[in-house]
């Protein structure tokens, strides 16, 4: 029986330990009480500190405190008349009561069985004589600890005073479940980000393993264009024009896999001159933007990572050059437009424009219209200027250009978002 029963104060421990790592409140350094809210909020902090001294005042004693019950300790989160720190957990008062269920009131401790022999009531840590506590308990009925109301004197609390102890440990419960939540939503983009970079480091891997023997075969297509042994009017030409164009875009297809997957890394924005990313993009397009187009840029300072400005640049101008309308001269002007939210960066085409139900499924990944006429494409162009805008903490839109056309618009926030800490 009492090997079960160690068993069983084992599993507790090892629970509430668990409960208590998800909720951020095991106690990390001994020696700094008052930094033990872990990870908490500065907003936590105060609305924790503003309820222990609501209840002291309300419950008329002059100490009170937000006290959680860890496997070996208890951890003072929040008090009032005295600072935060810890003790052991068979020293704890609240230890003794926090899990029966119900709120506890000991007029005089001294005089109380329970609690008669406890340090914190025969002088050795404190000389507490009343007592009154009400348990934290969460929505699924787990009892974190207590807050507690205290004095050195014996007293008495009414049946309204207990009541208001008990609204305001529900309130308690509900700073450290928003806390709760904060942390699990901090662990998910830890862990997204953990899975981009890795999808990222994968994209890489199998690009460059992928490339190696594609770059191969299209350096043998070509060498064998060039063979005077094979006419250009042979079924062999033939073959090899196929087998040439469909390894260009299998190759073209892998850097728009491995520039979608490499997106909302280590950001590093800094104020960028929108003409010299246009320039940029531009050189690095070369005969991709088009013979024959027009290309205005109006100059701003952009506040952005610079390289993925210009990848978001070169998309935009690429797809502006290969949806050009049949018969009409490409014409494209980039600018940029300040405002309260920061500044806005517009490139409008005077293409074959997107429908207007359109919009919004062509920002999506691998989605493509098909249309009669149009460059074949992966279909990760747009999706991937989606990406770069969102990292930055902005976001891309669609609209039709006054005479016919395509305008994206591009909100980077004052400030950028800078990942490289």
């Amino acid at each position: 029986m009492a090997q079960a029963d160690g068993h069983s104060l084992v599993s507790a421990d090892l629970e509430r330990r668990s409960v208590l790592g998800e909720y951020g409140l095991l106690p990390r350094d001994p020696a700094s009480a008052e930094d033990d809210i872990a990870s908490a909020s500065a907003t936590a902090a105060r609305a924790l500190n503003f309820l222990v001294d609501l209840a002291a005042k309300l419950c008329g004693v002059p100490f009170s405190v937000v006290n959680i019950i860890a496997p070996g300790q208890q951890v003072q989160l929040a008090a009032a008349g005295l600072a935060p720190g810890l003790c052991a957990r068979e020293d704890s008062m609240c230890a003794m009561v926090f899990q029966h269920g119900g709120t506890t009131v000991v007029p005089d401790a001294s005089a109380d069985p329970r609690f008669a022999d406890n340090p914190f009531v025969t002088g050795e840590i404190a000389n507490v004589r009343f007592y009154a506590s009400s348990p934290l308990q969460t929505s699924s009925g787990f009892a974190l600890g207590s807050l507690c109301v205290f004095s050195d004197a014996p007293a008495t609390i009414s049946a309204e005073q207990i009541a208001m102890l008990d609204v305001l440990a529900a309130q308690v419960v509900e700073v450290l479940e928003l806390q709760h939540r904060t942390l699990q939503l901090q662990h998910a983009l830890e862990e997204l980000g953990r899975s981009n970079r890795k999808l990222a480091e994968f994209a890489g891997r199998v690009s460059h393993d992928l490339r190696i023997p594609l770059t191969t075969i299209l350096g043998y297509v070509e060498l064998s264009e060039d063979d005077d042994d094979i006419r250009p009017d042979s079924p062999a030409a033939g073959y090899l024009q196929r087998i040439g164009g469909s390894g260009r875009r299998m190759l073209a297809m892998l850097d728009d896999v491995l520039s979608y997957s490499q997106v909302g890394g280590m950001l590093r924005p800094r104020p960028v001159s929108l003409q010299r990313a246009v320039a940029e993009a531009v050189s690095d397009l070369g005969d991709g933007f088009g013979a024959g187009a027009s290309l205005e840029c109006e100059d701003a300072e952009v506040v952005a990572d610079p390289a993925q400005l210009r990848t978001l640049l070169q998309n935009l101008l690429g797809n502006a050059s290969n949806y050009r309308r049949p018969g009409q001269s490409l014409k494209v002007r980039v600018d940029a437009v300040a405002d309260d939210r920061g500044v806005v960066v517009r490139v409008a085409d005077n293409g074959k424009g997107v429908g207007a139900a359109d919009r919004e499924r062509v920002l999506e990944p691998l989605v493509r219209l098909h249309r009669p006429g149009d460059a074949p494409g992966s279909g990760l162009g747009l999706a991937t200027c989606v990406r770069i805008v969102h990292s930055h903490g902005g976001e891309l839109s669609l609209a039709e250009t006054p005479g016919g056309g395509t305008t994206v618009s591009a909100l980077f926030p004052k400030g950028g978002r800078d990942q490289s800490a």
